[in-house]
């Protein structure tokens, strides 16, 4: 399904990472916070952080680890990113050498309509509440999970990436914590994505419904996604934003096909219905892994994107905006435009009640 080889990321350096080290995630119930956890478990750590809002996600999480990695010495803890009491006191208590921010509100069309000031709380000002506890608690280095949708954002969600990027670049300089960003593409078989969607339209006997004929993603699987970000962690000396080399964008409509036929039936048996563009949705997501925007790192599939830094002054006045009280889907949207001039919000294609 993903249309090339398989990234395969060296492991080499990993242990001396993660190995002996008490290590946290945060959004650890997540498919992409969950895989995660299941590569650093494999490094041994002195001890495993995982922090999560969603107590099933935990839940099932905790029940893998302890049946396929016995001997791991872990923690599953129930918080919101957003409640500094409760991030301070997770780390005062178990002190994460290395922290993987994972945690975030990820769905482009459910963040662009009524969830709006949420995917901003969440996204940016639960960021900045983690990175900056990481800086007061010692951790050496912060990852944080980024995404393609940062680039020049058409939507909420991505804007707001975007932001925690910039949070973590203008905090870099303040403390001895490196933080480093990792940023990729669309994650095959994660809740939400597609994959499991059109499984699911398939067992119904169809249709599939794709958004648009010429619609592309750049797509990952789950542990390729998860071997990045530790590999990135690994190389990153603070302040790095990194993008893969994910090969040439899919067609979704190629993708929905070749699952029908992988299934076992034909198009005539699983027809497949186009239903127009979502709010915040584009045709086509960069990644900015060209040379022109981007650095070489020693791993021929990573590069360091070159990208607009912020510092502690707009930070402060961020922090303000983020601490204000609720605000209405298109108040967030006109923010956003004076806080990233490079967002350009696509028009909602239709209000659902």
């Amino acid at each position: 399904l993903l249309g090339r080889d398989p990234v395969v990321l060296d492991d080499a350096g990993l242990h001396g990472l993660l190995s002996g080290r008490v290590v946290m995630v945060t959004g650890a119930g997540g498919s992409i916070g969950s895989e995660i956890c299941r590569q650093i478990a494999r490094f041994a750590p002195a001890g495993l952080v995982l922090f999560e809002q969603g107590e099933f996600a935990l839940y099932t999480i905790e029940q893998e680890l302890e049946q396929s990695f016995p001997s791991l010495d872990f923690v599953c803890l129930v918080g919101d990113v957003r409640d500094a009491d409760r991030v301070n006191e997770v780390m005062q208590l178990h002190k994460p050498e290395v922290l993987f921010h994972a945690a975030a509100y990820k769905h482009v069309p459910l963040m662009e309509q009524h969830n709006a000031w949420q995917a901003i709380r969440n996204n940016v000002l639960g960021t900045w509440t983690v990175a900056r506890a990481a800086q007061r608690h010692g951790a050496g280095k912060f990852v944080m999970i980024s995404t393609d949708k940062a680039v020049n954002p058409t939507n909420v969600m991505g804007a707001s990436k975007r932001l925690a990027e910039m949070v973590c670049q203008a905090l870099q300089p303040s403390g001895t914590t490196r933080f480093v960003m990792v940023r990729f593409g669309n994650v095959l078989g994660s809740t939400g994505s597609v994959i499991p969607k059109f499984r699911a339209q398939i067992a119904q006997g169809g249709p599939i419904t794709v958004t648009h004929p010429e619609i592309t993603r750049y797509f990952m699987s789950i542990p390729e996604a998860a071997q990045l970000v530790l590999q990135a962690g690994l190389m990153g000396q603070g302040g790095e934003i990194f993008v893969l080399d994910m090969g040439e964008p899919v067609k979704i409509v190629d993708l929905a096909k070749d699952l029908i036929r992988l299934t076992g039936f034909t198009e005539d048996e699983i027809k497949i219905e186009f239903t127009g563009l979502r709010p915040g949705e584009k045709l086509y997501e960069e990644l900015l892994a060209d040379s022109e925007h981007t650095l070489p790192t020693p791993h021929p599939k990573l590069r360091i994107a070159q990208a607009r830094q912020a510092d502690a002054e707009w930070l402060a006045k961020l922090l303000e905006w983020t601490s204000a009280t609720a605000m209405a889907d298109d108040e967030v949207r006109a923010a956003l435009a004076q806080w990233l001039p490079e967002y350009q919000p696509n028009p909602p294609t239709g209000n659902r009640p």
